[in-house]
């Protein structure tokens, strides 16, 4: 027998309208479509950073790059291809089919496509999420504000990177569950085939797997709390598994599940990458994922009470992951706000239903029940609206490089032959811009693939940043030629008094050394390659 999971109560249907078809229905606006187009106007359009904010994260950079050598050579590499500190060395790239996406998107539009792209998949993910909880009976006053909620807190994750994926996949894993258990059918088993396409965009598929498991742990203790039907479990055990299994097809097969195990265990990557750290209750977004999460588990604690046990025991799971780590603060709110809209419209139903029509109650459940039809359809204007912003006449301001503000995006053109010669130290960010702007023959000492480089390698960088004692020996260590720093790190305090470093240039923002024998080796070939005078 299926677990019931909050069902809605059953709606009238909306009174047919006298010459409304298939196409007029098409044509015709809905609420939907304004909730659509509201959020990128909220996000893009109404000031701040705009589009630029989908680049504030240097991935971005060598995640096109890696798409375009995967293009130009046919295949996925098994080993490092971007860095001189452990070129050659297996390397893991796990998010290669989203990499290869934007290459496309690259080649065609430039970062304008890799931009309006990402910020489609982000729109595309809100719009499910509301979507989903429409769904589940929630109507306007109750789905509109969780979906502002939920998308300010998904903000601080608006990037134009692989996990955009993940919160498209997430939400839709979810629907499909609460559908099954509702109603069996077969389109739950759609989810294998999805996991091997995650599985290849981003690793948020193992959050995924781990999520069917927690369901099918929850179904188990229903069936045995309820004396009910174990076929929900059976069901759910064999997707779980077949979801698992599904992400064996990667080009790395199981090393792929060693790796990431491997990785996310690792106690120094918890504390030196700041999105593996625990969330900082300070700001907008994080003050709207405090409400999320003490609504949730409030809510918890109402579903325990009636031992309904599947969606406490994800909001319980995703709400501690998302404690212990920040990065997953996004998909909490992707598994609560469903949750918390169904248990709102509970309240709704006791307190607005029966309301005499002309009182203030009676007046707001009116207005929720007409536009209840209008939040379940879409229409043409919003795919031609969100298309068409691509448009070469219409006014967007679209970047046409990484932002200025952020990265040294003029020196690192007018030094690039230097920076693609010479062993090149500087901070992840930036040398992540470095193998964006002299692909292919750039190579770093230590990118933003924490998870390639380790912790040894990753210890000695931030040492070298910070100007620690064995600064002197590192350097020579990795026969380090060229350092690009901002003026707040240790390193660039030691190299202005160090006699054997040179200032090329300082821009206030930026300060790039080189060893003053690498530099006079340069001096001396550029003055061998002049003409001879005649004699």
């Amino acid at each position: 027998m299926a677990t019931v999971l909050n069902p809605p109560p059953a709606a009238k249907p909306p009174a047919p309208v006298v010459g409304q078809g298939r196409v007029s229905r098409w044509l015709a606006p809905s609420f939907f479509d304004l909730i659509l187009i509201a959020i990128p106007a909220w996000l893009f359009f109404s000031g701040g950073a705009g589009f630029n904010r989908l680049l504030l994260d240097g991935d971005t950079g060598w995640h096109i790059r890696l798409g375009q050598w995967i293009l130009e050579h046919g295949r996925v590499p098994q080993t490092d291809i971007f860095s001189f500190s452990k070129f050659g060395e297996p390397w893991f790239a796990w998010e290669w089919l989203a990499d290869v996406v934007y290459a496309l998107l690259m080649g065609q539009w430039g970062l304008q496509g890799v931009v309006w792209w990402s910020a489609l998949l982000f729109v595309v993910s809100a719009g499910i999420l509301f979507r989903f909880m429409v769904w589940r009976g929630a109507n306007l006053f109750v789905a509109a504000p969780l979906t502002l909620l939920s998308v300010s807190v998904v903000m601080t994750h608006l990037l134009a990177r692989p996990h955009l994926y993940t919160f498209i996949f997430f939400p839709v894993l979810l629907w499909l569950v609460h559908r099954d258990l509702r109603k069996p059918a077969v389109w739950i088993w759609s989810l294998i085939p999805l996991t091997v396409f995650w599985t290849n965009l981003h690793g948020g598929w193992a959050g995924g797997v781990a999520s069917l498991g927690v369901i099918t742990v929850a179904l188990a203790l229903e069936a045995g709390l309820r004396e009910r039907s174990w076929f929900a479990v059976r069901r759910y055990a064999l997707l779980t598994a077949g979801c698992f299994v599904a992400s064996f097809v990667n080009p790395y097969g199981w090393r792929l599940h060693q790796h990431i195990t491997t990785y996310l265990g690792d106690p120094w990557i918890k504390e030196a990458v700041q999105e593996f750290k625990s969330p900082e209750f300070r700001g907008e977004h994080m003050f709207h994922f405090e409400i999320l999460l003490i609504a949730g588990l409030i809510g918890c604690a109402f579903l325990l009470r009636q031992r309904r046990l599947v969606e406490p025991f994800l909001v319980l799971f995703w709400a501690h992951l998302s404690l212990t780590s920040v990065r997953h603060a996004s998909l909490f709110v992707i598994v609560a706000a469903p949750m918390l809209a169904a248990l709102l419209m509970e309240l709704w139903r006791s307190h607005f239903h029966g309301a005499r029509r002309t009182s203030i109650r009676g007046i707001l459940d009116g207005l929720a029940a007409d536009c209840q039809p209008a939040l379940r359809r879409t229409s043409v204007w919003t795919g031609l609206l969100l298309a068409g912003v691509m448009l070469p006449f219409v006014p967007v301001n679209w970047p046409k490089d990484f932002p200025a503000e952020r990265y040294p995006v003029a020196l690192v053109r007018e030094y690039a032959g230097l920076f693609t010669a010479k062993r090149t130290l500087t901070n992840d960010e930036w040398a992540d811009y470095l193998l964006y702007a002299n692909y292919p023959g750039q190579r770093v000492f230590f990118d933003g693939r924490s998870d390639f480089y380790g912790k040894s390698l990753g210890q000695d960088f931030l040492s070298l940043l910070r100007g620690s004692y064995q600064w002197r020996e590192l350097l020579d260590r990795y026969r380090i030629e060229l350092v690009l720093l901002g003026p707040g790190h240790g390193l660039s305090s030691l190299l202005k008094e160090d006699p054997e470093w040179i200032l090329l240039r300082d821009t206030g923002r930026e300060l790039l050394f080189e060893r003053r024998e690498v530099a006079g080796k340069r001096t001396l070939e550029a003055l061998m390659e002049l003409p001879r005078s005649a004699e």
